[in-house]
């Protein structure tokens, strides 16, 4: 295993000899070991691997919403074992946005609702909420959409408000799980167009767990999880 390092106060997030495993009666399954990870700002990363391999499992441990066994996540030059519930969601919340491939937003909300939520809960008035998620709904096509109802808008709609709503804290990096799994062609490309715009656009970084390698070909670099080690990919 490789020494642990002083943080790099100029990447968003830093893996340091991460690994996962799990326990199935009395059989530990290792779900990968010795992962290192550097993302830098404004960066488009792809982590591509079968079903099963464990990509999913790493992107939420990066995140901070998985327990980290066992290595360390550094987000924004924080160790996050260091941190409390309270202050490690206050660092994601500030540092992070999540997409996931089911949009999870909250079926009893708008649209509007839905992308002020996060605003709202650290506090902000709801002016000033609704103007900052008015303004991303727009950024992402959903102008025509704001006080419609998730069971009222189409798959891709639903997506993009969940990017919106991600975004709308202005975070420094953008964690997406399989964003488009859930899609077809069509809005798949949309949603693969719209993300790479929002990166140019607004220098977040992006990391994105993917089975599509013509999407992950569109990133800066791309990772592989296979057999439980992360390697370089050239696709």
């Amino acid at each position: 295993m490789s020494k642990s390092h002083q943080p790099d106060k100029s990447l968003i997030i830093e893996c340091q000899d991460l690994a996962q495993t799990f326990d199935e009666g009395s059989n530990r399954v290792e779900v990968f070991q010795h992962v290192n990870i550097q993302v830098h700002p404004g960066e488009r990363l792809a982590i591509i691997g079968a079903s099963g391999s464990g990509k999913s499992t790493l992107l939420y441990m990066m995140g901070g919403l998985d327990k980290i066994k066992s290595g360390k996540v550094l987000i924004d030059g924080q160790d996050i074992s260091h941190l409390n519930a309270k202050k490690l969601g206050i660092l994601r919340n500030k540092t992070l946005g999540f997409v996931y491939q089911f949009h999870h937003l909250l079926p009893e909300f708008t649209a509007l609702e839905n992308v002020a939520m996060p605003l709202l809960i650290r506090g902000d008035s709801v002016s000033r909420a609704e103007d900052k998620a008015t303004d991303l709904l727009k950024q992402v096509g959903l102008e025509h959409r704001l006080q419609h109802k998730p069971g009222e808008l189409s798959g891709g709609e639903r997506q993009r408000a969940a990017i919106a709503r991600a975004l709308v804290t202005e975070p420094q990096c953008l964690l997406a799980d399989e964003p488009t799994g859930n899609l077809d062609n069509t809005n798949s490309q949309q949603i693969y167009d719209l993300l790479i715009k929002l990166n140019k656009e607004m220098g977040i970084s992006l990391v994105l767990v993917t089975h599509d390698e013509n999407l992950a070909a569109k990133m800066d670099r791309v990772l592989m999880l296979s057999d439980g080690h992360l390697k370089k990919s050239f696709i």
